[in-house]
């Protein structure tokens, strides 16, 4: 009996590793992208922000949530959200910058071109 009770203990172990693991992968810091290397709608959407608007989207400087824990830890109302303007689409398509902070500062932007599945920290 004790033997069946150290497997179920040890497997209840390992499941714990690889959760916390998967977490960790999760909150881990995204790669990097050169503001040089964004599309031209993504650097003027960041020279929006710098200028505080006017934004094309009433969605655009809402409070990013975070939920997916794709970008490193931080407190409620941290992160907002802006549009990326994608060439022939009619709404805001997939693309958007999120930054932390003060709203009018890009000094810590992060990328995403599928719609929050994947983040670039923006250098």
């Amino acid at each position: 009996m004790l033997n069946r009770y150290s497997r179920v203990i040890v497997a209840i172990a390992a499941c714990f590793v690889i959760a916390s693991g998967a977490a960790l992968a999760r909150t881990a810091e995204p790669d990097e992208i050169r503001t040089a290397d964004l599309p031209p709608q993504a650097r003027q959407t960041l020279d929006t922000i710098r200028q505080n608007g006017p934004f094309s989207f009433s969605r655009d400087g809402i409070v990013f949530g975070n939920r997916e824990r794709a970008l490193p830890a931080r407190s409620r109302g941290y992160y907002h959200e802006y549009t990326v303007r994608t060439p022939g689409t009619r709404g805001r398509g997939a693309r958007r910058i999120v930054c932390g902070g003060n709203q009018s500062s890009i000094a810590e932007c992060y990328y995403s071109d599928d719609h929050y599945q994947t983040f670039r920290r923006i250098r």
